[in-house]
């Protein structure tokens, strides 16, 4: 089981939803080890700023009464959505070994399919090309993948992108993204 430790805020609702009849304060966040997108209740009296990295762990949690668990991407509100791909990238940003890491262990998925291929705007040659060169020497940053690799997109933006998309919940394999599905009965 995959669990969150800690959460970063996307949207802060004082007064809960507006179509909610329980006023409770509400927070919209994001995961910051899996990209969880969750839905958490705020302890009454705490106000949480957009990008406020939250506890929400299994010890005892200061701001974050309880998990009220994992959130649809559809039932982001506008805010969430807004700064979304700014958190991704911030995330992406300082984790950035263990994306560049992804480019240098990455192997196939099916017999027909590599998972860089499933990277927005690598295809078939970029695929090649990033094999060839880690053959050679593995890849140190972002920087040095689009040094090395003849026009390719910028490997950050690509991997935010990725994950944008598999927040989403339609993709067929996940990459990035641990559970994106929320299980309905």
């Amino acid at each position: 089981m995959f669990r969150e430790e800690y959460a970063i805020v996307l949207d802060f609702l004082p007064m809960g939803y507006a179509s909610s009849y329980k006023k409770e304060a509400i927070a919209q966040a994001l995961g910051e080890k899996y990209f969880t997108l969750l839905e958490l209740s705020v302890k009454p009296g705490v106000k949480l700023s957009l990008r406020d990295r939250v506890y929400i762990g299994k010890e005892k949690r200061d701001k974050i009464q309880y998990i009220k668990g994992k959130l649809d991407f559809s039932r982001l509100t506008a805010t969430a959505r807004n700064e979304l791909r700014d958190v991704v990238n911030e995330m992406v940003e300082q984790r950035e070994k263990e994306f560049v890491d992804f480019f240098n262990k990455a192997g196939p998925i099916t017999i027909r399919q590599h998972s860089l291929e499933l990277l927005p705007g690598v295809g078939k040659k970029h695929m090649f090309d990033i094999l060839d060169e880690r053959e050679k020497k593995n890849f140190e940053s972002f920087k040095e993948i689009s040094e090395r690799i003849n026009l390719m997109p910028d490997p950050k933006r690509v991997i935010v992108d990725r994950i944008l998309e598999e927040l989403q919940g339609n993709c067929k394999y996940y990459l990035f993204v641990k559970n994106p599905k929320i299980k309905r009965p």
